[in-house]
């Protein structure tokens, strides 16, 4: 079997040519084997605000034109070390959200079970629940480390179970998580009460607030999430909105006080060697973009995410 397919060499097709997928990658029908697949959900008919993610997937795609194949920070090469894919778009309703969440979940199961790792690039957070339903039925009860401003834990919006602010209530009713393992970081901002908190304890959440990464350091921080997480099989799920303002203005409900992009890449990268599954990078909304910084930054989550991926197969880059 040959290697790996990598992205477009930028120093023979410019970086603003060739092909429109994540990093220039080949497509899923181009290669005969993934083991990463980078796979869009333009899904937002769960939002409670500002409309917009079904467009982030295609968003990320153009903004990661500029990522580069050796990660210095994790000292991996991703494509060389795995067969990473574009797994393209899932064409999903977008006026039945059950319908949508079905589709999702199917589509999803199929890349799964044929070996593929999943990095799912949003739509909004309603898409985590059948991507957790899909990866649950391989592995078991999942672990979940959840960058948000908010708990997304919430019961009901205007009487609806599936939105972008239930989904992980509904895995956790559902018995598809590991209550012993799930941890919220970067959350901030109002909420509807105190119970919210009280609740959110309840299902097993233990939370890790924007302050507190700020004031405990993104070290001690990551440190206290490995302890956590173990060795469970590990879902990673990335609200862009976890970011400030400042550095993702592009979302459907920002709130001031966030992450720097900066602290969640480093959080990310003391994950290395944890037994991650699968992950998304949600809630990109380019409509309320700028300079597409929120892009670029979910564009580079991604890719530390697959990175991770890779070093779970013990991959490292060979010295040149």
């Amino acid at each position: 079997m040959t290697g790996p397919r990598g992205p477009v060499d930028s120093s023979r097709i410019p970086r603003f040519a060739g092909p429109a997928t994540f990093a220039r990658l080949p497509r899923l029908d181009e290669v005969d084997r993934c083991d990463v697949a980078v796979l869009g959900v333009p899904f937002d008919g769960g939002v409670s605000y500002r409309p917009g993610a079904r467009f982030g997937p295609a968003a990320v795609r153009e903004a990661s034109r500029l990522l580069r194949p050796y990660h210095p920070g994790l000292d991996v090469s991703p494509f060389a070390a795995l067969q990473v894919a574009d797994a393209g778009d899932i064409a999903c309703n977008p006026f039945d959200i059950r319908e949508a969440i079905e589709t999702i979940e199917h589509s999803a199961g199929e890349l799964v079970s044929g070996g593929a790792r999943p990095v799912t690039i949003g739509g909004d957070h309603t898409i985590a629940l059948p991507l957790l339903r899909a990866l649950s039925k391989r592995h078991g009860p999942l672990a979940v480390l959840h960058f948000d401003a908010h708990l997304d834990t919430w019961d009901t919006y205007f009487g609806a179970e599936y939105t972008h602010g239930t989904p992980f209530r509904r895995a956790v009713e559902e018995g598809i998580l590991d209550t012993e393992a799930l941890s919220h970081v970067g959350t901030r901002g109002p909420l509807y009460g105190k119970k919210d908190l009280q609740e959110d304890r309840r299902l097993g959440f233990g939370i890790v607030t924007s302050g507190d990464v700020l004031r405990r350091g993104v070290t001690e921080v990551t440190d206290a999430l490995r302890q956590r997480i173990g060795d469970r099989p590990l879902y990673v799920s990335v609200d862009i909105d976890v970011l400030d303002p400042a550095h993702a203005p592009g979302t459907g409900t920002p709130e001031a006080g966030g992450l720097t992009s900066r602290e969640l890449l480093e959080i990310l990268r003391g994950l290395a060697g944890a037994n991650l599954v699968g992950a998304d990078v949600v809630e990109v909304a380019p409509a309320y973009d700028h300079a597409e910084i929120t892009s670029v930054a979910a564009s580079h989550v991604a890719y530390d995410l697959v990175s991770l991926l890779a070093l779970g197969h013990g991959a490292h880059a060979p010295e040149s």
